[in-house]
């Protein structure tokens, strides 16, 4: 829907690109706008703002007058309709499950029959169109973190288990296992979880406690397999031992343990949290690779590879240099540092040749 600044509010989510004279965007598309983007768009006097419909916390956007009203997806209720995008149908749960997770705040046990309601279409239809998990991470910010975070796992997770030729149910039981994995931070102090500066080691080590208490929270559903429960509770644990709570190594982590692990560490890499800024997909994928190795299962992280050079040929990014490209090779050997032919001049720029140069994000 198209709208106009004022109208605007912080959560919305931008459908286009926003342009002043440049022929660089000056709020690239799918941006969550912060009060900071906010002043930048008004700041630069533009007129007319294209949205979506829907907010970063899931809730309907509802300004006071629309300009123009998208054919698709302008008004609310088709936002409710039988088959909605996947976006919304993602964000939607985000919503839920911010409210599923108040109630354990408050000591409510875990209904697991609604829970699945929620997450179970999100995973199906991620099995359809997995491109869109690395379009993702633009719909978070550090207030909501959690609540993506949980429901990005479970999308992943399937995803790589359907790459992995696991079958389908084992993929839909992995990604439930990936959305209750931070179940137990709802045990936390919520000061902990929100506090904005560096963690003292005590609150990290109150942290880690999560997976515990995220196990202590399902052991008696019995609608869960004990594979789903054990995952929930070695999520944190790495290949070489160097994990928590117990430090357990690769021989006894099980398929489902070393997936989840995975895509915990993409999401949270990819991410904005109160106390880091997130990165692009491609320095994700890097950090994995290069300063995690040894750490994470060799085939799901090929897995992964493979997830995203089949599907980013033809992406648009932006460098470190803000210059904006579109991939056009991705060499399987380096497949965080692509060829790019850059928008603008045609330039043909090979990452792997010039290391100071890098994606800085997925467009």
């Amino acid at each position: 829907m198209k709208v106009h600044p004022n109208q605007l509010k912080e959560g919305c989510i931008l459908e286009k690109d926003v342009f002043s004279l440049t022929n660089f965007p000056i709020v690239p598309r799918k941006t969550v706008l912060s009060a900071e983007t906010l002043e930048i768009i008004k700041a630069f006097l533009i007129k007319e703002v294209h949205v979506e419909p829907i907010l970063a916390t899931g809730e309907p956007f509802k300004p006071d007058q629309v300009l123009e009203a998208d054919i698709a997806i302008a008004k609310d209720e088709e936002i409710q309709e039988f088959n909605p995008s996947f976006i919304e149908l993602y964000l939607k749960a985000v919503y839920s499950y911010k409210k599923f997770f108040q109630r354990w705040q408050s000591g409510i046990s875990i209904d697991m029959p609604a829970l699945r309601t929620v997450i179970v279409p999100v995973i199906e239809e991620a099995l359809k169109m997995p491109r869109v998990l690395f379009t993702l991470h633009h719909y978070s910010n550090a207030d909501n973190f959690l609540y993506h975070h949980s429901i990005n796992i479970a999308a992943l997770s399937a995803v790589l288990a359907k790459t992995l030729n696991l079958p389908k149910g084992d993929c839909i039981q992995i990604g439930l296992a990936g959305a209750l994995c931070d179940a137990g931070m709802a045990k936390i102090n919520p000061k902990i979880i929100t506090k904005k500066g560096v963690l003292t080691l005590e609150e990290i080590d109150e942290l880690k406690k999560h997976p515990v208490y995220s196990f202590m929270m399902i052991k008696n559903i019995n609608l869960l397999k004990d594979e789903v429960k054990k995952a929930v509770y070695k999520h944190h644990e790495r290949i070489d031992g160097s994990g928590y709570p117990n430090g357990i190594s690769g021989d006894y982590l099980s398929i489902y343990e070393r997936i989840i692990a995975v895509s915990d560490v993409y999401y949270s890499v990819t991410s904005e949290q109160h106390n880091k800024k997130k990165q692009s997909p491609f320095k994700a994928l890097e950090f994995i690779l290069q300063d995690q190795f040894g750490k994470f299962d060799g085939k799901v992280v090929q897995a992964l590879t493979e997830l995203m050079t089949n599907f980013t040929t033809g992406t648009k990014v932006r460098l470190s240099n803000n210059k904006i490209g579109e991939i056009v090779f991705i060499e399987q050997s380096s497949p965080t540092r692509p060829m790019v032919r850059l928008i603008e001049s045609g330039e043909i720029i090979y990452l792997i040749h010039n290391r100071d140069l890098y994606i800085e994000e997925v467009l």
